[in-house]
């Protein structure tokens, strides 16, 4: 039962480290904004082709916001 739970201990620290880390990576970005990050640029996300809601780019161009 014991090397269970520390199997279990284990793996919620190293899920917390990681999600400590990606708060401090969001903290740290001026306003939280990730420039360059267009979602509906992705075919996926976009099949009808539409421009970028955000900064109004193609979904052949780069995200036009700063």
């Amino acid at each position: 039962m014991m090397p269970i739970l520390k199997l279990i201990l284990v793996a919620v620290v190293l899920l917390s480290i990681g999600l400590l880390g990606m708060a401090v990576k969001i903290w740290s970005k001026k306003d939280g904004e990730f420039p360059g990050t267009c979602a509906s640029n992705s075919p996926y996300l976009n099949p009808e082709g539409e421009n970028c809601a955000l900064c109004g780019a193609e979904p052949n161009e780069q995200c036009q916001s700063t």
